[in-house]
């Protein structure tokens, strides 16, 4: 079963018909409404003041897709697509876009705010349970990997995710993670782990009834390494890689001139204990710099 809104297919097959997961009816509805039914809400909108409505429409995340090595010949899984914020930045450089979403509704609101493209493709379903029959050049995880605990059934769910989609790239495929730092300097300062709400969570170690996860440095590069992956390079989006104003890469970031807004959880008042942008920047010339930095986006190189 399929349905098109303007040129973007979306392709039901694998959909049970439920929606696991939401920012809340409501809210969804109305994004929904939104992108249905307003023009150039992308830059600005009076909603906005809402985290949920700035965070999925906000243009601003497609800053996370500049540093990516993609082509106009490659085809691109996007895994975790939600309501697009980065689907039409990765669209604008690749020949193909197929994105996977397990929700119906978010995969709706992708749509529809990128009717007039043509390249795009949306399946409705989990990851797990879809059948790829091709290879892709780029896979893309953006803020999904912390999430694996919930649709791969596996007693390592972290690895299994990483070496099932090494299976879906090309021999020379590369793939982009998106995801916070465990031990990123805002967290230390106080500030919540994003997920969980709460502070320190991710620096005294995550429960097994958290069912989420996010990773230290070495942690990540070692995730991604021992399942699949023979080489990484890794960029640092500031404040971080949700709304990230500027982006550094392995090879500046120790002596580049730090600098970003300072306030990134818009949702939940913080207690700062200390201002996290002078900590980094004490850390200048360092590469203790990159061990602390709120956030990565992680290139691994399949071979």
């Amino acid at each position: 079963m399929t349905e098109n809104i303007g040129n973007v297919t979306l392709n039901y097959n694998f959909y049970d018909g439920t929606d696991l997961y939401s920012d809340g009816d409501f809210i969804e509805e109305h994004i929904l409404n939104i992108v249905k039914n307003e023009d150039n809400y992308e830059y600005v909108h009076k909603d906005y003041v809402n985290w949920a409505v700035m965070y999925h429409l906000s243009r601003q995340r497609e800053n996370i897709v500049a540093p990516m090595e993609i082509n106009n010949t490659d085809e691109v899984l996007e895994i975790g697509a939600g309501m697009g914020a980065v689907t039409g930045a990765l669209a604008k450089k690749a020949k193909k876009v197929d994105c996977i979403e397990l929700s119906k509704r978010r995969s709706l609101v992708n749509a529809y705010r990128h009717k007039d493209f043509d390249n795009i493709e949306i399946i409705v379903g989990n990851f797990q349970n879809i059948k790829i029959e091709k290879k892709y050049d780029v896979i893309t995880l953006i803020g999904v990997l912390e999430y694996a605990y919930h649709y791969i059934d596996s007693d390592k769910p972290y690895e299994d995710f990483i070496k099932k989609i090494s299976k879906c790239l090309k021999s020379d495929g590369k793939l982009y993670i998106a995801i916070e730092n465990k031990l990123g300097m805002k967290y230390f300062a106080g500030y919540h782990e994003d997920h969980i709400g709460k502070p320190f969570v991710g620096i005294e170690g995550y429960k097994k009834e958290d069912k989420v996860k996010t990773f230290s440095y070495s942690q990540l590069k070692n995730l991604v390494l021992e399942n699949g992956f023979k080489k990484t390079r890794f960029f640092y989006p500031f404040p971080d890689y949700k709304l990230p104003t500027v982006i550094y890469s392995d090879d500046n970031i120790s002596y580049a001139e730090i600098d970003f807004a300072n306030q990134s959880n818009f949702d939940i008042d913080v207690k700062q204990y200390f201002d996290p942008l002078k900590a980094i920047q004490s850390l200048h010339g360092s590469d203790e710099v990159k061990i602390f930095a709120n956030s990565f986006l992680v290139e691994a190189i399949k071979e």
